[in-house]
């Protein structure tokens, strides 16, 4: 497919000729077609190629200077910086993440939850109040409510809302903020750990431990039943044809 032709598919997807041009860049670099400390191809090449003037090629290579994965200097031009030096927590970088490694991006994501959320609901548990507690539960009905209808978009959007009530519940602002974060992650982690057969119902009991738990005070408690909870999922989504080799 000529570069043209593959533009004139997508074009539609974006409300600006600027969101465009990140999107295939961010997509090409995550995907390695640019390797790291590689250069991009000279301005106006790269700019004939995108169908672009070179103003929105520099200002789409400003964006994704921002997030960490290029950087231009004066004579040595535009080149790929290293992974360790992008900000994964950036919503645009997941979404290339979910799409071009879907497996690492699942695994990652449970690693972070593992390490964030039995500490925040035990904070939870001791810091929760009566409005924390109140968007927890009324997730946990939209989850159970969008249990008994066919198909997970409602109960994966209702489970993101429950684990971020658990970390503003936190009391630690950090938490919140990661979570709203890393939602594109979360979303694409539930969905695939909600795709195998009596996943959803099976979840719902361990949600409203943890929730009661937050709510009667008991920090051990909750801290076990968010553990449980992603052990669970790690389960499914081994299970799960996106999450194998």
């Amino acid at each position: 497919m000529s570069a043209s032709r593959g533009w004139a598919k997508i074009v539609e997807q974006y409300r600006t000729m600027h969101q465009r041009v990140v999107d295939e860049l961010g997509r090409r670099i995550v995907n390695g077609l640019v390797e790291p400390d590689r250069s991009l191809p000279v301005e106006e090449k790269l700019a004939g190629e995108l169908g672009v003037s070179r103003g929105v090629l520099r200002e789409a290579v400003k964006a994704l200077a921002a997030k960490g994965m290029l950087r231009s200097r004066p004579r040595t031009g535009t080149r790929v910086l290293p992974q360790e030096c992008w900000n994964h927590l950036d919503r645009d970088v997941l979404r290339w993440q979910q799409t071009c490694e879907p497996r690492q991006l699942l695994t990652e994501t449970c690693e972070l939850r593992r390490a964030v959320e039995p500490e925040a609901a035990g904070l939870a548990a001791r810091r929760a109040g009566p409005g924390h507690i109140q968007a927890m539960f009324e997730a946990l009905v939209a989850m159970e409510s969008a249990a008994a209808h066919p198909g997970l978009g409602e109960y994966v959007e209702a489970d993101i809302a429950f684990h971020r009530a658990l970390l503003d519940a936190s009391g630690n602002r950090l938490f919140g903020s990661l979570g709203r974060a890393v939602d594109v992650a979360l979303e694409h982690s539930f969905a695939v750990s909600s795709q195998t057969p009596g996943a959803v119902e099976a979840s719902l009991p361990a949600h409203r431990a943890l929730a009661e738990a937050v709510r009667g005070g008991r920090s051990a408690e909750a801290s076990a039943a968010v553990l449980a909870i992603i052990e669970s999922a790690e389960q499914e989504i081994a299970r799960s044809p996106a999450g194998q080799g």
